[in-house]
C-alpha cells in the first residue's frame, strides 16, 4: 500500500483490550505484539487492561475509553469466535455508532491465506462509537499480526493513500 513519504506522519493514541478467561496480562503474548507494533509505528499505547470474558465489564472499560478525549483507537484482542464466552462483538454492538463491516471482511480475506476455510470462525469486527474508532481481533498471536500487519499498519498511518482512519477522526462526528 502506498506511503506518501512527502506527509508528516501523524501519531494517534491507542487503547489495548485483551479479553480472555485463561490468560493474565503477563501472558498475553497477543498483547505483547500489538503494543510492540503500536510502540514500532510510532504511536502512543496510552492504556492497557485485561478483562474477562463480561459483556458488562467490556461495556464498561470501552465507554471509559471512549469518553476519554486522549484515546483516538481502542484495539482489542480476544473474544471473538462463536463459543458462549466469545462476547466481544456484542460488546462493540452496545456502544457502536457505526459498523465498519469492511474490515472484518478484509481481516477474513487476509486470514485465509494462513489458516483457510477456519476463518470462518472468526467474528473480528471494527466499529466507530462516539468518534473513536474499536478494532476486534481474535486472540491469537497470528491473527493480532495480520490484523495489525495486513489492516491497521496502513490504515492508523495518516500517509497512506489514497485514504486513511487518521484523515477521518476529525470528521467523525460530523453532524
Amino acid at each position: 500500500m502506498p506511503i506518501d513519504e512527502s506527509r508528516t506522519f501523524k501519531p494517534i493514541n491507542i487503547a489495548l483490550l485483551t479479553v480472555s478467561d485463561t490468560r493474565s496480562l503477563k501472558e498475553d503474548t497477543s498483547g505483547d505484539i500489538l503494543a510492540e507494533r503500536i510502540d514500532d509505528k510510532g504511536h502512543k499505547l496510552i492504556y492497557r487492561t485485561l478483562i474477562r470474558d463480561d459483556k458488562s465489564k467490556i461495556i464498561e472499560q470501552l465507554n471509559l475509553w471512549i469518553d476519554e478525549e486522549s484515546v483516538d483507537a481502542i484495539i482489542t484482542t480476544g473474544g471473538t469466535g462463536l463459543t458462549g464466552r466469545d462476547i466481544t462483538p456484542e460488546a462493540l454492538d452496545a456502544v457502536k455508532d457505526k459498523d465498519i463491516p469492511g474490515f472484518g471482511e478484509l481481516f477474513r480475506w487476509l486470514s485465509y491465506d494462513k489458516i483457510g476455510t477456519s476463518t470462518v470462525q472468526s467474528r473480528a469486527c471494527a466499529v466507530v462509537a462516539r468518534g473513536t474508532y474499536i478494532f476486534a481481533l481474535p486472540g491469537s498471536n497470528g491473527a493480532v499480526k495480520d490484523g495489525w500487519d495486513g489492516i491497521l499498519d496502513t490504515q492508523l498511518d495518516s500517509r497512506h493513500r489514497p485514504c486513511n482512519f487518521v484523515e477521518l477522526m476529525p470528521r467523525l462526528l460530523e453532524k
